[in-house]
């Protein structure tokens, strides 16, 4: 580690200040995302009640510490590669006030990261509430506890009532980029500067910054979803990871070669791709059929249709067809797609989705402490089998 640091030392900021190869390799060898596995797997949002169900399905699922630590030791035993928590303020109300009981996600890591050995546990922060300097330290806290397993999943703001809580401006779509752009050069600089700087941006004047010590990484992975123009050409200069939704095969692949080819004409990077599905899956497709339409049948549709207006949709807009499928998706899986099926079945829509170029797949179950058990006993061996994991 000391050999990257001299390497790195008067550098610029730009891929850790180290050669594409550098980075590569340590990422290889020490970061799991970037591990052997043809297809990484995880967790997403299980921080915030309800997760990615808009439900109110049965489940012993809960948002409480004890579950959330046995969920991530169980992961974390499994050999599973990250875990993502969702940053949320409020609920969306109806009958289950969708997202209201949260947990933070730079604490909620710190305590799963002291408590795991192998998982990465990523913080997911709005640039517009926390500040460049506070997030790039303790970013940098997060992966000395870990010994090098932190992330930072970085997001624009968008809820409208979130930010008017919070008291901070929501701005326009591009602005938010723009302030984004120079919030993560701020934190990036930080993390790999030896020297302190000023900064002298539009939305930022910063004298004398510094931070020590440095992250065990040489530059913690970041993950973005921009999915519109402006968005994909901050995930294109400044993340490691997309994290984009899955519709069909040939509309993933097509999107995953538009975002890494962009990343590498503009920018001369390589950007890996994760997206998030909902898994149903049963002895029977029959059960998993029965379970998928039990999370439909106990749908919040006041709370689909308070976050999808503060996503910018609106479902009324739609023809009967289709607004009965973003219906249905949002009630399971906040707009991902289900994968619903015996083991076979799934382990297939796994393939497809890793044949479309995609790196990962978070996973949202109804109830993950009694699901991960199945998956672990029943869908992991196919996937081995199938060389979708080794």
């Amino acid at each position: 580690m000391e050999e990257v640091r001299q390497e790195r030392k008067g550098q610029s900021t730009d891929c850790s200040g180290m050669s594409d190869e550098m980075l590569a390799e340590y990422r290889a060898a020490h970061v799991p995302l970037y591990n052997e596995q043809p297809l990484k797997l995880g967790l997403f949002a299980v921080n915030l009640s309800n997760s990615v169900l808009c439900s109110s399905v049965p489940t012993s699922f809960e948002v409480s510490w004890p579950h959330s630590l046995a969920i991530a030791e169980q992961v974390d035993r499994m050999g599973l590669e990250a875990i993502v928590p969702a940053a949320r303020w409020c609920g969306y109300g109806g009958k289950t006030n969708y997202h209201n009981r949260t947990f933070e996600t730079l604490t909620y890591a710190a305590g799963l990261l002291a408590s795991t050995k192998n998982t990465m546990v990523f913080s997911t922060l709005h640039v517009s509430v926390v500040n460049p300097i506070m997030a790039a330290k303790a970013i940098v806290t997060l992966d000395h506890i870990s010994n090098g397993r932190a992330g930072l999943n970085i997001v624009m703001g968008w809820n409208a009532p979130e930010m008017e809580m919070i008291g901070v401006e929501l701005r326009e779509h591009t602005n938010r980029y723009n302030y984004g752009a120079e919030w993560i050069e701020i934190v990036d600089k930080i993390w790999q500067e030896n020297e302190p700087f000023d900064f002298s941006g539009k939305y930022f004047n910063l004298k004398s910054v510094q931070g020590d010590p440095k992250p065990i990484q040489p530059r913690p992975v970041l993950v973005n979803a921009g999915g519109s123009p402006t968005g994909i050409e901050f995930s294109a200069r400044h993340a490691d990871f997309n994290f984009t939704g899955f519709n069909t095969e040939e509309h993933a692949t097509e999107y995953v070669k538009k975002i890494q080819s962009q990343a590498w004409s503009n920018h001369k990077r390589k950007i890996g791709m994760l997206t998030t599905l909902v898994v149903v899956c049963r002895d029977t497709e029959e059960e998993a059929r029965a379970a998928y339409q039990s999370i439909l049948d106990n749908g919040d549709r006041v709370a689909v249709d308070n976050y999808t207006a503060s996503l910018g949709i609106n479902l009324a807009d739609f023809d009967e067809v289709m607004r009965k499928e973003y219906l249905e998706k949002f009630i399971a899986g906040a707009g991902s797609t289900p994968l619903v099926g015996t083991p076979e079945q799934v382990v297939e829509g796994f393939a497809s989705v890793k044949k479309a170029g995609i790196d990962g797949v978070l996973i949202g179950l109804i109830d993950y402490v009694e699901e991960l058990k199945y998956f672990e006993e029943r869908v992991m061996p196919l996937m081995k089998q199938k060389g979708l994991r080794i």
